[in-house]
């Protein structure tokens, strides 16, 4: 059992001043340790020191380099890249609302004219910009459009993004694509993706729609219901559901 022993305590008893000089010597060696333990670490800090303060010159440069590349390479550089939007992003809009020369005011979105850039020369130019980015999606719908599916399909999966809309507008553009090539399991894929990047009342019963309609073309009526139930369910109110009964009806038929 421990004792407790008070302040400027004198051992009296042999085995108090045993006990005493033992404590003493746990102690000495306990600091001795300490001691070699801290002489080793200055010594090894001593020998290493070049290497030490390299490393950390190393570390400094490379944030230094990376924060002048930051402020005098990759702002400017994502500055020019979106005016250099501005040119073909207008046939682009244009073509989605005429009814005539789509393809070619879609071109001219592609390639550019009179000395401006095109969004594939944007994806050249300023590769790894939000801008070129931008342009991956925008040529793939061009292509989408122009009935031109396996261009529309490298562009699309060229393209990233956590907006809820273009996210999965992309997802749905790829879907649309590998429906036309008659890759139906490809396509039911991509508007599963495309429902599920987010909920909302414009992409999520959109492609909800366009899966249901896809998996009962496939025979899987079970999972059609799904799709259209959910429309009915949560999105009442939105265009997909219009008509929505009548799927219902058709999927539950032998599902």
């Amino acid at each position: 059992m421990a004792t407790y022993k008070k302040r400027g305590f004198k051992p009296q008893t042999k085995a108090e001043i045993q006990e005493f000089d033992a404590q003493e010597s746990t102690t000495a060696e306990v600091f001795s340790s300490l001691d070699e333990g801290a002489s080793k670490s200055e010594e090894w800090v001593s020998k290493n020191q070049n290497y030490i303060l390299g490393f950390i010159g190393v570390i400094a440069v490379g944030v230094l380099g990376y924060l002048a590349y930051v402020q005098f390479v990759q702002k400017p550089k994502e500055s020019d890249a979106a005016n250099e939007m501005y040119y073909p992003q207008q046939y682009f809009d244009q073509a989605l609302t005429s009814t005539t020369a789509k393809d070619s005011l879609f071109t001219l979105a592609l390639e550019g004219a009179e000395g401006k850039y095109g969004f594939l020369d944007i994806m050249e130019e300023y590769s790894g910009t939000k801008a070129a980015n931008l342009a991956s999606y925008s040529s793939g719908m061009a292509y989408l459009n122009m009935s031109k599916y396996q261009e529309a399909i490298d562009y699309l999966e060229g393209f990233s993004s956590d907006d809820e809309i273009l996210g999965a507008l992309a997802k749905g553009g790829l879907g649309d694509a590998f429906m036309q090539l008659e890759q139906a399991s490809d396509a039911l894929g991509y508007y599963e993706a495309a429902a599920a990047h987010s909920t909302n009342t414009y992409t999520t019963p959109k492609f909800l729609y366009k899966a249901g309609v896809t998996a009962l073309e496939m025979g899987d009526k079970s999972k059609a219901l799904g799709f259209f139930q959910r429309i009915k369910d949560e999105f009442p109110s939105s265009e997909a559901a219009t008509a929505i009964d009548a799927f219902i009806g058709m999927a539950k038929g032998g599902a």
